[in-house]
């Protein structure tokens, strides 16, 4: 995975994207290593695979906040209302 966008992602199910988000991070993994041993003609790559991974998370994060009730969201607020003191 090169590089996904926000509204590629969209279209994924659930299952689609945690098996996304696993292979992407064992990608990154060997990418990392390789880089540390040998070095890579791109170094760049590096850098787009971490942004892939939080896309990934973001995207799954934002799916979990439009699935939760109402009384987990009062909850969410109320918690995220005492870390902004």
């Amino acid at each position: 995975m090169a590089t996904k966008k926000f509204l590629e992602l969209k279209e994924f199910n659930d299952e689609e994207l945690a098996n996304e988000l696993k292979e992407t991070e064992k990608q990154y993994l060997k990418l990392t290593f390789d880089h540390s041993v040998k070095g890579i003609d791109n170094p760049m790559l590096v850098r787009d695979m971490r942004r892939d991974i939080a896309r990934l998370n973001t995207e799954i994060r934002r799916r979990e906040i439009n699935n939760m009730s109402e009384e987990e969201l009062a909850k969410r607020s109320k918690i995220r209302q005492r870390r902004r003191k």
